[in-house]
Parts: C-alpha cells; structure tokens; sequence
C-alpha cells in the first residue's frame, strides 16, 4: 500500500504530511514552509513545490499522487478559484498550475471538507459514530464554513460549493456580508460577528474569549446577550441543514466551537426549529487540532 501525501495550503504556512495509510496515521514525516502569499501568486505555486522537493529528500519517498487542501473552492466549471480568505489565489487556475509543477496527479478540496474528512478518517466521528454514513462537518471561527462526507469520500456538488452553508441567509441583523448579499450565517456566527455584535451593544470591543469569560462570570449582560443570541441562531442556522441532509454526525471545528453552550442549549435550540420531534444526531467535537487539515488532505488520494 503507497503512502498517503498531503499538503494544506493556508494564508501563512504550507504544511506537509506522509501518512502510511488510511489504517495508520501516524505520520512518516510532517513538515511545513512558509506561504510567503505577499509575493504573489506565481511565489505561492513556487513554494508548494518547494515544500513536496523537501519532502522527498527528507523522506527518501516520491508521490505518485498528493492530495491538496485550500483556503477555498475550485471552480469545476470555470477551473478558477473562487471564494479564498488568502485573495492572491482567486481567479487563478490553481489546480492546473499544480498540476504542472509537481508533474504528478492532484486531489484539490477545500480546508472545511479536508477538516470533515479527517475527522472522520482518524478523529472524532471514527471514535464516536465509526458507522456514520453521512458526516457534516462545520467551521465557526474567523469565517462559518462546512464540509459533507458521504460514505467516507466528499460531497463536492456540481458548483463545488457543496456544505457552504455559511452563505445560506439567517438574519437581517447580521448585516451585510463580504459576498455581497446581507444577514449570511457567517454575519451572525462567525467569531468577528460575535465580537461586533457585543461591540453594537456596549460600545468597547472585546475578544470573544472575554466575552465568553464574562458570560460564564455572570457580570455582564452584554455578554449574555451574545452568548443566547449565538445558541438561538446557531439552532436555527444548523436546522436547516439537518433538515437537508439529515446527518449522521455534526463535527463543529473552529474557535467558535468551543464554546460549550452550543453543545446544551445550542442543541435546544436546533431541537426546536428541527423539522421533527426530537434531535438525535450527536453534535461533538474534533479529535484531531490543527492535524485535521493536512490529514484530511492526504486522505483525499486514499
């Protein structure tokens, strides 16, 4: 059985892994470079290369495949880039430049689908739902992303937008979004939409670990107010997509997810806007850290 390589493209670093298969994975060599995204587009290209060269002196190894995780979506039609945090990437033909410069054949999914796949390769799905047919794996932190995993491989959908369900419309009072439509779950549940929400309220900008902290203390009525109006909308948010698909398991990722009352009251929430009497589907979170990126990568060419 041939090793499984991957790469995890983000704004600040390249990371790479070796993983023995899909029945073993702890890794044969991990190891990272610097993006260096300020130089351009072309540098970005120059530098995954430069990392899978490392890797195969490193390691005495050479891929017959890799598998590539990215900070957002390829197009399948127009084969561009489209939707990335890291903007020197869109628009850009990523996928076919990649392809030219390691020679070899290439997996391309996006970071959210690399987290879900992960988890439920090696994390938290294959220790608590090891049967799960169909696993939705969520992103809430500085931006609200998903991933959808059905029967162990992603769901990529026609577009390539398949579990992008923090574009889906929430609330107006989210208000306008990065995408160009107004009230997107991501202006509501995403770590920065918390923190400006508190902000609206009390006029000083705290950080959502504060925030959190102040909720918990009991001190401050802002800060509740924030915390209830996330695990209200989180309900609703996440109903919508458990009335769409139904899931086997939800994974929630990202700083948002540690906030332990999605998992109480959140779950209360979704219990009430849920088209059905009760929730069943268990809502966990991730094993694996900041692993379940390039773990997930390298499972793409499993």
């Amino acid at each position: 059985m041939k090793p499984l390589w991957g790469i995890d493209l983000g704004g600040t670093k390249i990371e790479g892994v070796i993983l023995p298969s899909l029945d073993d994975p702890k890794p044969v060599l991990r190891t990272r470079i610097d993006t260096q995204a300020t130089k351009g587009y072309q540098h970005i290209v120059q530098q995954i290369q430069t990392l899978v060269q490392q890797m195969k002196e490193q390691s005495g190894l050479t891929p017959e495949r890799i598998g590539m995780g990215t900070p957002g979506v390829l197009d399948p039609i127009l084969q561009t880039m489209k939707n990335c945090n890291s903007t020197a990437l869109n628009g850009m033909p990523l996928y076919s430049d990649v392809l030219a410069a390691l020679g070899i054949p290439v997996m391309m999914a996006n970071d959210a689908n690399c987290f879900a796949l992960a988890e439920t390769h090696w994390g938290i799905v294959k220790e608590k739902a090891p049967h799960a047919g169909l696993v939705f794996g969520i992103i809430m932190g500085t931006g609200v992303g998903g991933g959808i995993v059905v029967d162990g491989k992603i769901w990529n959908g026609r577009h390539g937008i398949a579990g992008e369900w923090g574009h889906n419309f929430l609330d107006e009072s989210g208000g306008p979004c990065y995408c160009g439509k107004t009230g997107c779950v991501e202006t509501v549940l995403s770590g920065p939409a918390l923190q400006r929400y508190y902000k609206t309220i009390t006029g000083n900008a705290l950080s959502l670990k504060d925030i959190v902290a102040h909720y918990k203390a009991g001190d401050d009525a802002a800060a509740t107010d924030t915390i209830l109006r996330l695990n209200h909308f989180f309900g609703k948010a996440v109903s919508v997509v458990t009335n769409m698909l139904d899931p086997d398991v939800i994974v929630i990722g990202g700083g948002v997810g540690n906030i332990e009352t999605i998992y109480t009251d959140g779950l209360l929430s979704l219990n009430h806007f849920i088209f059905n009497n009760t929730v069943d589907v268990p809502i966990l979170k991730p094993s694996l850290g900041d692993s379940a990126g390039v773990f997930g990568a390298a499972a793409l060419v499993a």
